[in-house]
């Protein structure tokens, strides 16, 4: 685990640790993790679609951005102006996008985090709405629990013949 992401992980799991013997509502479970957030769901959904298109050409675009995230080029902008003031990215009005070192480490890790998701929702069988439900559940996931799918994710792979034995369970139930 790189040490910006291992240091993210061992402070939120300090922060939550006393929490976790507190129950609350949804939005208030969403308003801890905020003040432990540097950036925005939307702001890490923006910063992730980042990540891709730098990762396609090296450089991003706001009417890329705005494009592929359906959204207008006049809120992508707000967005991507909140980014490099977070020193995400470098932008200039009207021009490209590139990410700093300290965007790629954290979209990297946003990226990680979409995959192990979406390849966990994949191995429970999830096709219609695996993309919504991934992007519903990536921004509440802790470290921890993340790190817990992965190592499933891992597990299956290993072992498909398991993988296989729930596919047929599901299938009979």
């Amino acid at each position: 685990m790189p040490e910006c992401i291992y240091w993210l992980h061992t402070e939120m799991e300090e922060r939550v640790s006393a929490v976790n013997r507190e129950f609350h509502t949804v939005r208030g479970y969403q308003m801890l993790n905020a003040e432990k957030k540097l950036l925005t769901s939307s702001m890490e959904d923006y910063l992730e679609m980042i990540c891709r298109l730098c990762g396609e050409e090296g450089y991003a675009r706001i009417n890329q951005l705005a494009e592929r995230l359906h959204v207008r080029p006049s809120s992508a902008t707000k967005v991507v102006q909140r980014l490099a003031l977070c020193g995400m990215i470098d932008y200039q009005r009207y021009g490209i996008i590139r990410l700093t070192e300290k965007g790629r480490g954290v979209g990297g890790y946003l990226l990680h985090r979409h995959s192990v998701l979406e390849t966990f929702l994949q191995n429970l069988g999830i096709q219609e709405t695996r993309l919504r439900d991934t992007e519903m559940i990536e921004h509440d996931i802790s470290p921890h629990a993340l790190e817990r799918i992965e190592s499933l994710n891992i597990f299956f792979s290993t072992y498909p013949e398991v993988l296989q034995q729930y596919r047929s369970f599901k299938v009979e139930s």
